[in-house]
């Protein structure tokens, strides 16, 4: 269990003052505590005692042992295939049917990472035809931002992917606009330059951002309205896509319910153009 965890777990113990400090720790995950003990008394108004008090309250035998937790939390975040595979746990039975049953395990995990409210508000963002959606992943992810987009495209309009090209994403910048949302998928190994991009239009756009992310969380954290934490572990040397993959379609699901005339309307028109191309009439071939 991560720190982010283990204080949300242990948030109605906590007093006022102790909750002061998770809130800020949580704002700024997991940077906001890796300043000493001191700075972060002051930032929070909170006496240093109240901190080490705190991390006693949820488990932690003082504040350097706090910390260090943070600072594996982040080596976990760049760790590699190779690095994985040193701990890799493959059975010596049938490997689908075992990973199968692992990808299961997942997925009931993903369930309970994600409130229902928190997935309710996404679904709302994104149902809003008022809102244009704009989305970005990772060399990997990015593959599953397409994946939603492309569905997206399908329910309603005003859905852009950006380039993968970074020289043209200010056009696509540009137009954003605060009532927007962006979604970002950056999984560890995280990617700086969907960092710096976030932070960008975070300060000169303000659009809604969603992060869709792993339990380490992605820097890109610190500039998003909404973090999705998802399970990747699966004890091989390469962290899966499953339950990223699962709450896409989960979205798609609930986004094109929330007007279904319109996303019918929009899908049969659509079908319409791709299935009947114009035809062209004699002799239109020798126009110039």
């Amino acid at each position: 269990m991560t720190v982010r965890e283990t204080i949300r777990r242990e948030t109605a113990k906590l007093t006022a003052s102790e909750r002061k400090i998770a809130n800020a720790v949580l704002a700024d995950y997991p940077f906001g505590a890796l300043q000493t003990i001191q700075e972060l008394a002051e930032k929070t108004g909170v006496s240093a005692p109240s901190i080490t008090r705190f991390v006693s309250k949820i488990g932690f035998a003082g504040y350097q042992e706090f910390q260090r937790q943070l600072i594996g939390e982040l080596r976990e975040g760049s760790r590699s295939p190779l690095d994985l595979k040193a701990t890799e746990k493959l059975g010596d039975g049938d490997f689908v049917a075992d990973y199968a049953r692992r990808a299961a395990a997942l997925l009931s995990d993903m369930a309970g990472a994600v409130s229902q409210q928190q997935f309710d508000r996404i679904v709302e963002l994104l149902s809003d035809p008022g809102r244009a959606v704009f989305l970005l992943g990772g060399r990997i992810s990015d593959s599953i931002a397409r994946l939603l987009s492309q569905h997206l495209r399908q329910i309603r309009p005003r859905i852009h992917h950006l380039p993968p090209a970074q020289e043209d994403w200010p056009d696509q910048v540009l137009s954003m606009r605060k009532q927007d949302v962006v979604i970002l998928f950056d999984f560890r190994r995280y990617q700086p330059d969907l960092a710096r991009l976030a932070e960008r239009i975070s300060l000169m756009r303000h659009p809604s951002i969603v992060l869709i992310t792993d339990k380490w969380l992605s820097p890109i954290a610190r500039h998003a309205d909404h973090v999705v934490a998802l399970p990747i572990e699966n004890d091989t040397a390469w962290d899966t896509a499953i339950c990223a993959v699962a709450f896409i379609e989960a979205v798609i699901v609930k986004v094109s319910q929330a007007d279904w005339p319109a996303t019918r309307g929009r899908i049969e028109t659509w079908d319409t153009l791709r299935l009947s191309p114009p035809t062209m009439k004699s002799g239109d071939d020798n126009d110039a």
